[in-house]
């Protein structure tokens, strides 16, 4: 029989530190994770690779290499919740019991929502940043760019780092000018959003980098449908209904995202999808002995990595707070950050809590682009990930 004193749906960002934390502070902890994955990535790189900056394999590592030091790994696929029971049931009718359950099995990427989209990601000049077997080229098209318009989307769903979506334009807008064919190009946004950030502070800047740069901006605007071999896109007007197509040289697209399936159709989840958890405590709102957190939880507030790096410790302090018969202390404030890359040297530092209020970490006014910013994005970023939130040292 399987059983673990703390179970991990989901071995990515948040399953691997959550793991690693809860290992440093109590090593005789019986934790086991549950993730069909061979290959984990450093997603937020992607941006940097879909401009050339880096090849995509240096986002890569294989998964058993950072499952920590005695947890007991499932390679399987979580299927089934049964929380009356503290049982998880995986794909391949593996039964694991738990007194302790953590849920974070990250996002779901949602391609065939955009009639169009599947299967013609990286022909007909769609490219996207937001999968790896692709994000090549997207450098693809942004290097062999000529001219005509360029037209970079934001759907109408939450997606993994809501500023990825724009920074790839303003890298392929700054290549352009480096090609000198910017001329010849038009740089379009077409985003479902209402504005171009939610923070005003930040949007301000962006704000003036669009103008001063040339780029269109048009909001509420929701990719529905791609005609790769045409290279037309249709957009729905969310505010009207209205749709109206396009042509491009090139797009790129970003898939809806949502919770996965087996989380949607689970006991765990609110009417939206979510596992529905306390914003700050990250508990379950009906389950006591269940956390959640990462981009598949409840929480408002955007879906990023630096999120997860506060959530993290929130989860393990009040589990363990739990298992000493306390209450949970521990709060989450909303923090996420948004390295908002405006160039190949220059990005915007955004970082903020709950209802949009800046929490910034440097002495400066990190709404200007700066290049010093940009250096922590290319190297201390990472760096920090891989050594370390990934061995549960922050």
């Amino acid at each position: 029989m399987n059983i673990h004193q703390v179970v991990i749906v989901g071995g990515g960002t948040a399953g691997i530190a959550v793991a690693s934390q809860l290992k440093r502070l109590a090593r005789h902890l019986d934790i086991a994770i549950i993730d069909p994955a061979k290959k984990h990535y450093y997603q937020p790189l992607w941006t940097l690779v879909g401009a050339g900056v880096f090849d995509k394999e240096e986002s890569e590592r294989a998964e058993s290499d950072l499952i920590p030091e005695g947890v007991k790994w499932y390679q399987e696929s979580a299927e089934d919740f049964q929380p009356e029971e503290n049982l998880v049931v995986t794909s391949d009718g593996t039964k694991i019991h738990y007194k302790y359950l953590i849920v974070c099995p990250g996002l779901q990427l949602d391609w065939d929502k955009i009639e169009g989209l599947e299967g013609n990601v990286g022909k007909f000049g769609i490219c996207s940043n937001y999968s790896y077997e692709h994000v090549h080229y997207t450098w693809e098209t942004i290097r062999t760019f000529k001219g005509g318009r360029a037209i970079f989307t934001h759907p109408d769903s939450p997606v993994k780092c809501g500023g990825a979506p724009q920074k790839i334009m303003y890298l392929a807008e700054d290549a352009f000018r480096k090609q000198g064919v910017r001329n010849e190009a038009e740089v379009v946004f077409q985003s479902a959003n209402p504005s171009i950030f939610s923070v005003e502070k930040y949007a301000d800047t962006l704000n003036e980098v669009i103008n001063k740069r040339g780029i269109q901006a048009n909001y509420r605007k929701d990719l529905v449908k791609i005609d790769g071999p045409n290279k037309k896109a249709t957009f729905r007007d969310l505010e009207t209904n209205e749709e109206e197509t396009l042509d491009y040289e090139m797009i790129h697209a970003v898939p809806y995202m949502s919770a996965p399936d087996f989380i949607k159709n689970s006991p765990l989840a609110n009417s939206d999808g979510w596992v529905d958890v306390d914003p700050y405590t990250l508990q379950h709102k009906q389950y006591n002995n269940i956390f959640g957190l990462g981009d598949a939880s409840s929480v408002p507030t955007s879906k990023t990595g630096a999120a997860i790096r506060k959530q993290a410790p929130t989860v393990v302090s009040n589990i363990y707070a739990l298992m000493k018969n306390k209450k949970p202390w521990r709060k989450y404030n909303g923090y996420t950050s948004c390295p908002l890359v405006t160039s190949y040297n220059t990005l915007v530092m955004a970082e903020f809590k709950y209802n949009n209020v800046p929490s910034e970490t440097f002495p400066i006014n990190q709404a200007k682009e700066r290049k010093s910013m940009y250096l922590v994005k290319k190297y201390g970023l990472p760096a920090m990930y891989w050594h370390g939130m990934m061995k549960g040292r922050m």
